[in-house]
């Protein structure tokens, strides 16, 4: 069995070929989009965050929106940029979105990917310390956010509160009392998976990576996703690690996802180069008839190793097809290979 969610970049664009031409729009439809998927059986809502585009952003509005609409779905994010957080108000948001959901919260966090600006993370007041990178920040950021979450008191207390005060120093609240346990991390290489693991941090990997050694995508992804369970089982971690990874996977079963995207059949890796120094590999799309899309993915390697599947959807194309999309999946390709 694998659990099979849907991953969205959330787009839009005021244009007549979109279904999505406003914020608004979106926002609205992504909520639609995880109500229908939970009705039609799939396991999670997952929505990208990216700043300065007309994309999802700040997602905390959005997952308390989907926990508040839904029951049982998984809700969360693939990634937050933690070069632009602060670690304290993102508990207490991501706390209050998890108790409304009811402890659903499944929160990918990173250090982010090419931005729309130069340095945008500087926008919104943040520095990278003397002699550090802007990774690094993000890096540091996501350990404020896991410490804090584990709930232990450490501002002092005024003696004379507006309210009564618990006894010793204060925590931030809300809090969420589990979702520390439920925070995974968007590794790009094999060595932030490695330190991923020995945080106690899920791994999310996605269709990109750094090319670390020339071999075909999933391959790689695949070592990159052994080397994580190594490093975890070597923390001596006491609860069972996951592993994400997300796909463009459509079954071809009519003329309109043909037309949509049968020039995608013959769909290959592509190399390519995220910044001035960082080799990059983009793993394939995957389109075809149920039957040959069975036997391509029986074949990828990363996703045999992931225990969640999360696919990604076109999301400017409306809610209607982008759930077929995902039923189409449920029913002509997940029973074949087991994974329902």
């Amino acid at each position: 069995m694998k659990k099979i969610g849907f991953l969205s970049f959330g787009h839009w664009t005021p244009s007549p070929q979109s279904q999505t031409r406003s914020a608004a729009d979106t926002l609205l439809q992504s909520i639609e989009l995880a109500v229908a998927a939970e009705q039609l059986g799939a396991d999670g809502a997952f929505f990208r965050v990216h700043h300065f585009a007309r994309q999802l952003a700040s997602p905390f509005p959005l997952l308390a929106a989907v926990g508040a609409k839904t029951s049982r779905i998984e809700i969360g994010t693939g990634v937050i940029d933690m070069r632009y957080e602060n670690p304290l108000y993102m508990v207490e948001d991501a706390s209050a979105a998890d108790l409304i959901a009811g402890g659903r919260l499944q929160l990918g966090i990173s250090r982010g990917s090419p931005e729309q600006v130069i340095d945008g993370w500087r926008y919104f007041g943040y520095r990278p310390a003397e002699g550090q990178s802007d990774a690094d920040m993000g890096r540091r950021h996501a350990e404020v956010f896991l410490d804090l979450l584990r709930g232990q008191g450490f501002a002092q207390p005024n003696p004379r509160p507006m309210f009564p005060n618990p006894p010793g120093l204060l925590r931030l609240e809300p809090l969420s009392e589990s979702l520390r346990e439920r925070i995974w991390w968007g590794a790009g290489s094999n060595a932030t998976a490695v330190w991923a693991a020995q945080l106690g941090m899920h791994l999310q990997s996605s269709t990109l990576k750094t090319d670390e050694t020339g071999e075909p995508f999933h391959v790689q992804q695949a070592a990159q996703i052994r080397a994580y369970r190594a490093a975890w089982k070597e923390a001596g971690h006491a609860r069972e690690p996951r592993v994400s990874v997300s796909r463009s996977i459509f079954a071809l079963v009519n003329d309109l996802d043909r037309a949509y995207f049968g020039h995608e059949r013959e769909g290959e890796d592509q190399i390519g180069f995220i910044d001035e120094r960082t080799r990059t590999i983009f793993g394939r799309s995957y389109a075809a008839e149920p039957d040959t899309l069975i036997e391509q993915l029986r074949a990828d390697e990363a996703i045999a190793e992931a225990d969640t599947l999360l696919l990604t959807v076109p999301n400017q194309l409306g809610v209607a097809y982008n759930a077929h999309v995902i039923e189409a999946i449920l029913t002509h390709v997940a029973p074949a290979l087991g994974w329902r």
